[in-house]
C-alpha cells in the first residue's frame, strides 16, 4: 500500500526487515542483560557498527551528545543499535556503507515528508505512519521499546529528547533500507527501479 502523497522513497521488498530477524535481536539484547563476560553482545556490536557505518555512527553520536536526560540517552543507544543489528543480521555483506551524501538526503525526505503533512490538514497520516508500512515490523519493534520506556519512566522523561531520538531513528531506517543492496538476479518492480 502506498499513501496518495509522500516525499519517502520505497523500501525495496527485499531490503524489509522480518520479525524473526528482531526476535533474534531481542534474544541477543536480552542474553547481554545476563552475560557478565568482559565483551558484551553491546561492546562488539558498537564497535562493529562504528567500523562498518562511519556516516551513520557520527550522525548518531551528534544526537546523542545533546543535553538528552538519562533515560532518553538509554533508549536512543538502544534504538540506535537494535535497528543496525536487525538489518546487520539479515543483510550483513549485501549491507552497504550509508555516505554522508545519502544520509543528507534521506533526512531532507523526511523533512519534506513532514511539511507536506503539515501543510494538509485533511491528511490522515503522520511521516512515521509512511515509514511503518515501508518497515512495518521493525517500526513495531522500535514503538514497543518506546512505549515501554514511557511507561516505565513516565513523567521522568522529557517528551521533545524522546521525539528527538525517534525522529533520528527513522532516517537510520530508511537510510539503512535504501543501503541494502538488490539479490543477485533480484526482479524489480517499477517502484522499486525508483527507490
Amino acid at each position: 500500500m502506498w499513501v496518495r502523497k509522500s516525499s519517502i522513497r520505497p523500501v525495496p521488498s527485499y531490503a524489509r526487515i522480518e520479525a524473526r530477524t528482531l526476535e533474534q535481536v531481542r534474544t541477543l539484547l536480552a542474553s547481554d542483560e545476563e552475560e557478565d563476560g568482559t565483551q558484551s553482545v553491546l561492546d562488539d556490536a558498537f564497535e562493529r557498527f562504528d567500523d562498518s557505518q562511519e556516516a551513520l555512527s557520527r550522525r548518531l553520536a551528534d544526537v546523542l551528545n545533546r543535553p538528552l536526560g538519562d533515560t532518553a540517552l538509554a533508549l536512543g543507544y538502544f534504538s540506535y543499535l537494535a535497528v543496525w543489528m536487525a538489518f546487520d543480521l539479515q543483510h550483513g555483506r549485501s549491507l552497504a556503507a550509508v555516505g554522508e551524501e545519502e544520509l543528507e538526503a534521506t533526512e531532507q525526505l523526511l523533512r519534506l515528508d513532514e511539511h507536506l503533512r503539515e501543510d494538509d490538514p485533511q491528511e490522515p497520516l503522520e511521516t512515521d505512519d509512511v515509514v511503518a508500512m515501508e518497515q512495518p515490523e521493525l517500526v513495531r519493534f522500535v514503538h514497543e521499546y518506546l512505549e515501554a520506556t514511557l511507561e516505565e519512566h513516565g513523567e521522568g522523561v522529557e517528551l521533545e529528547a524522546v521525539q528527538t531520538i525517534y525522529r533520528m531513528v527513522l532516517v537510520e531506517m530508511l537510510a539503512l533500507s535504501y543501503a541494502v543492496r538488490a539479490p543477485l538476479g533480484y526482479p524489480t518492480s517499477r517502484g522499486e527501479v525508483v527507490a
